[in-house]
């Protein structure tokens, strides 16, 4: 069955080409109060990879949020060509809104070459076919939430998750600071690889700087909490298929200065370690 959100996030990474370097994204209103982080990094990476040949595949990206986009404008992304060398390419990417930067990105890319390989373990978790669906909020309590948040709460995405140990955003215990969630898009794509890479860099930003809130007994609809991303870094290992289920294995070493980090790696169905990220949020309860 298609899932109408899925060709409108692919849309959206396309981009409108205004000049070699330069590229116009348009922004989606999920729910949120700003422009959600992994869009803009989704888009970024994209403009990035249309300005280097198809031999050349994104191994890692490096990002700072500067300032909160609005989703109410577009968005042009600015790039780069810092090198062209005879193994990996590297490119700047700003991502520019009202005249102002909003994400300022680094993008390396490489030859495809073999060489020493080894991985850490996957988690030893349930299969995805074995978790119940994410579950929805109850009537009654959506009712409660801002306008906003309803939506946001209340509409299919263009992906699908499965919690390994669902969690009460309304009520939320205290939990040890890691968790595990299986994702995957919510259709079959036919697809080339930069434009799965581009869907996981929009993916990386879910669920990962709320993994710092599980020890404190607070979530993201807690009243009077102030959260968001800081920095992204995201690097690509092996082959994958954003369609796929992945298993996204987080966790947080520490929080302290309002500021908190997570670290996360992504496996697929055959536990090979396909993706790792990282990133530190801002989290301030007022």
């Amino acid at each position: 069955m298609t899932q109408p959100h899925v060709p409108e996030l692919i849309e959206l990474l396309k981009l409108e080409r205004l000049e070699d370097n330069l590229f116009r994204g348009q922004s989606r209103d999920i729910g949120t109060k700003y422009v959600f982080g992994g869009q803009v990094l989704g888009q970024a990476l994209s403009a990035a990879q249309q300005t280097v040949g198809a031999e050349r595949a994104a191994h890692s990206l490096h990002g700072y949020f500067l300032r909160a986009g609005d989703v109410e404008a577009p968005i042009v992304y600015s790039v780069e060509r810092a090198r062209d060398g005879h193994s990996f390419s590297a490119r700047r990417v700003v991502a520019i809104q009202h005249g102002k930067p909003i994400l300022n990105c680094a993008v390396s890319f490489q030859v495809d070459e073999d060489g020493f390989e080894h991985q850490t373990g996957m988690p030893e978790v349930p299969r995805p076919d074995d978790l119940d669906p994410q579950r929805t909020l109850p009537e009654a309590e959506l009712a409660r939430l801002p306008p906003k948040l309803q939506r946001w709460l209340s509409t299919d995405g263009p992906f699908e998750y499965r919690f390994v140990w669902p969690r009460d955003e309304l009520h939320p215990a205290k939990r040890p600071p890691y968790q595990h969630i299986w994702f995957r898009l919510a259709q079959k794509i036919d697809a080339a690889p930069a434009l799965h890479r581009a869907l996981l860099a929009y993916a990386s930003d879910y669920h990962l700087i709320g993994t710092a809130l599980l020890p404190h007994g607070v979530s993201y609809l807690t009243p009077n909490l102030q959260m968001a991303s800081l920095d992204h870094a995201l690097w690509f290992h092996r082959p994958f298929r954003v369609d796929d289920w992945l298993l996204y294995s987080c966790e947080s070493p520490t929080a302290q200065g309002a500021r908190g980090l997570v670290r996360g790696q992504m496996f697929d169905l055959a536990a090979r370690l396909v993706a790792s990220s990282a990133q530190e949020g801002l989290l301030r309860l007022r």
